[in-house]
């Protein structure tokens, strides 16, 4: 199917979004979902719903990557009746000086990056029942770093859940870990073709 507008509909769970179209080089472009930019019910409706995915897995608390997950996180937190969520943080704020590292990249940030998990927060994930989510899952690498870092403190990672999954090239970056992917919905890749974006199916 080609897209003749700089816009892009998908379905998330029960809901109807439009999503813009952002190229990320001459001739490909994603739709971008932007959670912070987003209201309220919206990532409410989309939580519950994602809550309800994950809640038989009967986890004792959500993790997620800073800075569009967290949003994610409190509303399937919520959802779930659990107090207390993680965030793995990129930015190396003063409290994060000797935290727990891992590298990662990401298709909408140019420069690779540090996961970090503060050291005062290990014992909210080691030994336990962990759910990690995400706004998007894309080429896999924010969540592939995600799960090295709480798996290295002990943390039984019984599930991923996303809002969306984009392309497939995450299956590759996650192998095994593939399989504990639950999502509301899926995107394709977009590349240009004349008169528009031409979907790339995953």
């Amino acid at each position: 199917m080609i897209v003749h507008t700089d816009h892009y509909r998908v379905r998330i769970g029960s809901q109807d979004v439009e999503l813009p179209l952002v190229p990320v080089s001459d001739d490909a472009a994603i739709s971008l979902l932007m959670t912070i930019d987003r209201g309220v019910a919206l990532l409410e409706r989309a939580g519950r719903e994602l809550a309800e995915l994950l809640g038989g897995l009967r986890p004792d608390i959500v993790a997620t990557n800073a800075t569009l997950g967290i949003p994610v996180a409190i509303e399937v937190s919520r959802a779930l009746g659990l107090d207390d969520y993680l965030v793995l943080q990129k930015t190396p704020k003063i409290h994060l000086g000797d935290a727990l590292c891992e590298p990662l990249t990401s298709m909408t940030t140019a420069a690779p990056q540090l996961l970090r998990l503060d050291r005062a927060r290990v014992g909210a994930v080691a030994g336990r029942r962990v759910v990690l989510v995400d706004d998007v899952i894309a080429t896999g690498g924010s969540i592939a770093a995600a799960l090295r870092l709480l798996r290295r403190v002990g943390a039984q990672v019984v599930a991923i859940g996303a809002l969306l999954v984009e392309g497939g090239g995450w299956r590759d970056a996650l192998g095994d870990d593939a399989a504990l992917v639950h999502c509301l919905g899926s995107i394709p890749g977009f590349r240009r073709v004349e008169g528009g974006w031409a979907e790339v199916p995953g």
